[in-house]
């Protein structure tokens, strides 16, 4: 699928993307287009893809992509029909193409198409508050309210029956029905993704978007990241507390319950029916499977199986803490 809010400025040459890594090509490859860069899982022929870790290598050995920007160390589990480029920073690297095909996926600064809500054609199908604007590319279903000082930026589409809160940003987001966003929600922003340098911070590119399943909540003060490469997503029926941070590429399932001032760092995996106490953190890239309890005030920073219940930090089997802290 295309990407839906970010234009794809290609398609390029093998060579053109190997020149701006100042990498060199092999001749009777120079010429191959490359449609798009995508993630393992995403990607298809002609796309061309990243591999930086062992963990995801049972994804890197099925990939169906062209290219694959790796390590030499890994680049053995790539499939014959994929061809690796190596690279000494993969994260860079992948940073600098995907910046080559969606240049306008960098700048994150205020979106200067909006409008008053007065002036648009939603002026008559949705009821809202004072200061409302809304930017371009934005659909709103009916029955559906927005607070006051609250701006539906560029890229947004709202379902049928939603209430958006007072004070909120949304962008780059698609919402389902029946949702509801309390105030002062931040939602579609680019995530926590960069590299240090000595001089300067290089800015990861963000062009996946968030996507909110039908009857969620969103509470109060809440921050939820647009993907860097894939979506993030909130599955159906999820009810996230106030002050609670979702990452990058966060993919919570349905049925969830998560309490206030929760952080979930990037591209971790939640399952379904899910419950988080109060102020427990997630560490990134980890799997969390369904039916999972997490006391409050835990750190989790492994894995977690399906149907279990975990308490402290790090996060471990609720009775063996019990009993360590009798």
């Amino acid at each position: 699928m295309s990407n839906p809010f970010f234009s794809n400025c290609g398609p390029f040459k093998i060579g053109e993307i190997l020149q701006s890594l100042n990498l060199k090509s092999e001749e009777m490859y120079i010429n191959e287009i490359v449609n798009d860069v995508k993630d393992l899982i995403a990607s298809n022929t002609n796309d061309i893809t990243f591999f930086h870790s062992k963990k995801y290598k049972d994804l890197a050995n099925n990939t169906k992509a062209s290219f694959c920007i790796t390590t030499e160390n890994l680049k053995e589990i790539l499939p014959d029909t994929c061809r690796p480029i190596i690279v000494k920073n993969v994260l860079l690297a992948t940073s600098n193409v995907t910046t080559k095909f969606y240049p306008n996926s960098i700048n994150d600064s205020f979106d200067n198409t909006t409008n008053f809500i007065e002036k648009t054609t939603f002026k008559d199908k949705v009821r809202f508050g004072k200061n409302v604007l809304v930017g371009d590319n934005v659909s709103i279903g009916s029955n559906c309210s927005i607070g006051h000082n609250t701006i539906i930026e560029r890229n947004v589409s709202i379902g049928d029956n939603c209430t958006i809160g007072s004070n909120s940003i949304i962008r780059n987001t698609l919402i389902g029905n029946n949702v509801k966003v309390l105030d002062n929600c931040v939602i579609g922003k680019h995530g926590f993704g960069f590299f240090p340098d000595k001089k300067t911070n290089v800015r990861y590119p963000h062009i996946g978007i968030v996507i909110i399943e039908d009857y969620c909540e969103i509470g109060c003060g809440s921050t939820i990241d647009r993907g860097s490469m894939s979506n993030t997503i909130i599955g159906k029926n999820t009810y996230l507390d106030n002050q609670i941070h979702i990452a990058h590429n966060v993919k919570i399932g349905e049925n969830c319950i998560i309490a206030g001032q929760v952080g979930i760092a990037g591209s971790t995996i939640l399952g379904k029916n899910i419950k988080i106490g109060g102020q427990a953190g997630i560490s990134g890239h980890l799997k969390i499977g369904d039916n999972v309890d997490i006391a409050g005030g835990s750190g989790v920073i492994r894995d977690i199986p399906d149907n279990s219940k975990v308490m402290g930090y790090p996060a471990k089997n609720i009775r063996d803490f019990l009993k360590e802290n009798k």
